[in-house]
């Protein structure tokens, strides 16, 4: 069976989009900047639905839009946030932070992942402002590190999916089945199996994933 995960500014679409076949949901506010972590009042409602629906939930702790380059203050935000995620029952969390330089924020990831004790960990969209070889040392790390997988466009979110799936290909098989490769971005209800076919995945990503409008 097919993982359709819906990424899913707030609570309001929840019941619906898992009415219309989303089997596991990303948590996030502000998708018009690529998306921040919500409140803790929205967390908890949300994940008290979609528990009782038994579907799982991906809360991604973001502090702001922008950049993945982080201070300390900020990384200290989004431990903060993990713990809340954590203590309200979320499943996944997914977090990214870069260094100045144009590679994985390792030291910061590290924190992060070690205040996500008991959860599942995710790499988001950050892995795509790396260039391949970054790419290919922060899959590495990851592995390492027990993430269990990596949510990625394949490019930037302005090219079509269907022109990243070669780079999306490319990056399954340097995973080589060590983590899961989760492509997002562009995936809708119309072709996602399709594009989940050509890449040999069980698990899609997308703002689009199920059908809201179908009854």
């Amino acid at each position: 069976m097919l993982i359709r995960e819906a990424c899913l500014e707030n609570y309001t679409l929840l019941s619906r989009a898992i009415s219309c076949g989303a089997n596991r949901i990303e948590l996030c506010d502000n998708l018009s900047c690529g998306g921040t972590t919500v409140s803790k009042g929205v967390m908890a409602e949300s994940l008290k639905y979609a528990h009782e629906k038994k579907v799982p939930v991906t809360v991604l702790i973001r502090p702001r839009g922008g950049d993945f380059v982080y201070n300390d203050a900020e990384i200290k935000i989004m431990e903060s946030d993990i713990f809340t995620a954590q203590s309200l029952g979320a499943d996944t969390i997914a977090i990214g932070a870069l260094d100045s330089n144009g590679g994985l924020d390792f030291e910061a990831m590290e924190n992060l992942a070690q205040a996500a004790f008991g959860m599942q960990l995710e790499l988001h969209m950050a892995f795509d402002s790396l260039d391949f070889e970054e790419q290919k040392k922060a899959i590495d790390w990851s592995v390492s590190s027990g993430f269990d997988r990596i949510l990625t466009h394949g490019g930037p979110l302005e090219v079509p999916i269907e022109e990243t799936v070669p780079h999306l290909k490319e990056l399954i098989s340097y995973a080589d089945h060590r983590i899961e490769i989760l492509p997002g971005g562009g995936i809708t209800f119309e072709n996602c199996e399709q594009i989940a076919e050509e890449l040999g995945v069980k698990s899609v990503h997308g703002t689009k994933i199920v059908n809201l409008m179908h009854d």
